[in-house]
């Protein structure tokens, strides 16, 4: 999935065509209680591919996409177990997100940055140091303005109504039981 992701921001395509899910249907309890998990903390915001989907797109308004694609690139990263797949990875995500010329380069602080010799000998928590950064950043600045944003409430309200709407399941028992009493 990110392979595909991190290739296309190579060539320098927009963000918006990454595919930051496994296009798995969420079931219908996870959407109808969406927000108010995403609500309790960004780990669950972005363990949920409709979250994720929703942070990239508040965060795209605010010009600070590359901080979740990073982000979401350095989990894909740890998961990698074949050291040649692992070092074209890091290779990616080098040119992707950290290097001066980056097209999709992540504010991190500059003793923070990566020597490009780190790349020759790659390892699964080589960019765990930057990827806390990132989430502090998304944590403590771009994730409570989400929560804020019109994006949020409105979904957060359709839920809530969509909550309220009786299931006519329940609506015919409940009646089957007063009749029958």
């Amino acid at each position: 999935m990110f392979t595909r992701a991190v290739s296309r921001l190579s060539r320098k395509r927009p963000p918006s065509e990454i595919n930051d899910s496994d296009s798995k249907p969420s079931s219908s309890h996870q959407s109808l209680n969406g927000t108010t998990r995403w609500a309790t903390s960004l780990e669950n915001l972005l363990e949920d591919p409709e979250g994720v989907k929703r942070f990239r797109e508040f965060l795209k308004k605010e010009f600070s996409e590359e901080n979740v694609l990073f982000w979401l690139a350095c989990e894909e990263f740890k998961k990698i177990k074949d050291e040649k797949q692992m070092q074209a990875k890091a290779n990616e995500i080098y040119m992707t997100f950290l290097s001066s010329k980056a097209s999709f380069q992540v504010n991190v602080e500059g003793q923070s940055r990566l020597d490009e010799s780190i790349l020759e000998k790659p390892h699964p928590l080589m960019f765990q140091r930057l990827q806390d950064q990132i989430f502090s950043l998304m944590k403590y600045d771009s994730y409570s303005r989400f929560l804020k944003s019109e994006v949020f409430l409105k979904l957060k309200q359709t839920e809530e109504q969509e909550e309220n709407i009786p299931d006519a399941q329940t609506v015919a028992k409940r009646a089957s039981r007063i009749y029958n009493t």
